[in-house]
């Protein structure tokens, strides 16, 4: 009669237990999953937790990292994850996927970023010549200069001193007063980097006015958009209220659209992501030789059509059949309805690059690229034909003496990792003669194909055999993990503002740029095999000093 009694009463019991039983193990399953989301989920490029670095705000009222090497963020979600691992025979596609999270959870764990880690690097903080008054580009008059007595000269200036006020004499409506003295900090940022010109850079990497200049663009109220006269394609000058000045390429095509095989690369698009990417790239190689380029998603119709004053522009403006507002322009090339630029519905994506100074200020030489593509369907260059076509390069004027040919190599370099077959000229300053760096202008047609590598890029390097020492360790150290290019490269476009819009490179891109880098140490390693003055040595000390290990 008691057993009766003391069955229900234990069934209770055993039921008890096995409930809370249960309820611990879906806590501690609860609380690991919490800790393993913690260790994993990277922050986005949109993330607020950098405190340090000042921001380059969205062209929507958020706010986004600018370019800075003090960034804290980490790169941005990632699409796929071909990112092969770089060894002495190639790429390693093993464990691919486990490699590159234990890669991005010792990121988080360390709490640096490989780009940040690159730019303390010693091969990006070398020693810079000192440089004289003839070094720089452009100077701020001094008023002590002498002049004649009782000349209008003297009585125009008497008012200007150099601590006093440059007042603007123009009186056009939109444009801000301008009220600058020789203090730089009056100065807006398009002028701060005028004045930063030097014989050897357009900028330099750390200098606080390159975060404030990209601001400036991806911002700045725009009070006129007239077409650029040259050229093949649609482009716009963009004027400002201070009297700054951009070059505006819009969004022709998407980003993941890859240039059909079958097109010469002179019918190539110009694309927007393309001189946005190209800015990044040569800033992660170390020239900074690219006018600054930022994105901005602007407005089509308030910002373009109403404002403009060019009939060009004006007269080819129309809505598409889904109620986008579109426009062409005039050029050469894809000017027409069939190829129009268009809003969605009003919101277009574009590229701004800062403007160098007006010509008649600093005067710059073009000069036609040895390693020109004949630009016919049918005829082939000369040096497509010959191979010892480099002998006759180097005989000749400027690339017989200096540092030409290998800034010509730098060029060829930067163009390969990027697929740019467009680069029929380059562009120097005047004032600086043959002793200084080559302009990297027009990247419109770069990151055209991901699935194919175009090896006559590189004939300067294949056929001179001759690459700066600073180049080639720093590709090195762009090969190796911790620092690689791709990794960097995205991390670096993360910055920019439509990054919050989409990647402004796909997957497939940014692993393009570690299979070409890897093709490069090898066209550099065949040299050395066969010719012993493949290095020009452009650095003090041993290799050791600059190893990433």
């Amino acid at each position: 009669m008691v057993r009766k009694n003391l069955r229900p009463s234990t069934r209770t019991v055993y039921l008890c237990l096995a409930c809370l039983s249960l309820a611990l193990h879906l806590i501690l399953a609860c609380f690991c999953l919490a800790v393993l989301q913690t260790a994993c989920i990277l922050p986005t490029s949109s993330s607020s937790s950098s405190s340090s670095s000042s921001s380059v705000p969205r062209t929507d009222t958020q706010h986004h990292q600018s370019f800075s090497s003090s960034s804290k963020k980490l790169p941005a979600s990632r699409q796929h994850d071909e990112h092969p691992k770089l060894n002495a025979t190639g790429f390693n596609y093993k464990d691919k996927d486990s490699l590159r999270e234990e890669e991005l959870i010792s990121e988080v764990i360390k709490g640096q970023s490989k780009l940040e880690a690159l730019f303390k690097h010693p091969l990006y903080n070398l020693p810079r010549p000192q440089l004289l008054e003839d070094d720089w580009l452009l100077r701020v008059k001094e008023t002590t200069e002498e002049r004649k007595p009782g000349s209008e000269e003297e009585a125009r200036e008497d008012s200007i001193t150099g601590d006093s006020q440059w007042q603007s004499a123009s009186e056009e409506e939109g444009y801000d007063k301008v009220t600058w003295t020789s203090d730089v900090e009056t100065h807006p940022p398009w002028l701060r980097f005028h004045l930063g010109i030097s014989r050897w850079e357009l900028y330099r990497r750390e200098d606080p006015n390159l975060n404030k200049l990209t601001h400036y663009l991806a911002t700045q109220r725009i009070l006129g958009a007239v077409q650029k006269t040259g050229g093949t394609q649609l482009k716009l000058l963009i004027s400002f209220p201070n009297y700054g000045q951009a070059l505006l390429k819009p969004m022709k095509q998407s980003r993941d659209a890859e240039t059909d095989v079958n097109l010469f690369y002179f019918s190539d698009f110009e694309r927007h992501n393309a001189e946005i990417s190209a800015f990044h790239l040569d800033r992660l190689l170390g020239f900074n030789r690219i006018p600054p380029v930022v994105g901005r998603l602007l407005n089509v119709t308030t910002e373009i059509r109403e404002i403009t004053t060019d009939h060009r522009v004006s007269r080819t403006f129309f809505t598409s059949p889904v109620g986008n507002v579109c426009f062409y322009g005039q050029c050469e090339y894809y000017c027409s309805t069939e190829h129009p630029v268009c809003g969605q519905p009003h919101a277009l994506e574009v590229s701004l690059a800062a403007m160098l100074p007006d010509l008649t200020l600093a005067p710059r030489r073009s000069w036609r690229s040895p390693w020109r593509r004949s630009y016919s369907r049918t005829k082939r260059a000369l040096w497509e034909k010959d191979l010892a076509y480099c002998d006759t390069v180097k005989q000749t004027p400027p690339y017989n003496q200096g540092t030409r040919l290998v800034d010509l190599i730098d060029m060829a370099i930067l163009d390969f990792l990027m697929s740019n077959m467009d680069r029929h000229h380059y562009e120097t300053f005047e004032k600086f003669g043959n002793k200084t760096f080559l302009l990297h202008l027009d990247n419109g047609r770069a990151f055209g194909r991901h699935s194919r590598d175009e090896l006559s890029i590189l004939a300067p390097l294949q056929q001179c055999c001759r690459i700066r020492r600073s180049t080639l360790l720093r590709l090195r150290l762009l090969s190796h993990l911790g620092f690689r290019l791709s990794d960097v490269m995205r991390e670096s476009l993360a910055q920019d503002p439509l990054a919050a819009v989409a990647p402004l490179l796909s997957e497939p891109h940014l692993s393009a740029l570690d299979r070409r880098l890897a093709t490069i140490l090898q066209v550099v390693q065949t040299c050395q095999e066969h010719h012993n003055d493949v290095i020009y040595n452009d650095l003090e000390g041993d290799d050791r000093k600059y190893d990433p290990n």
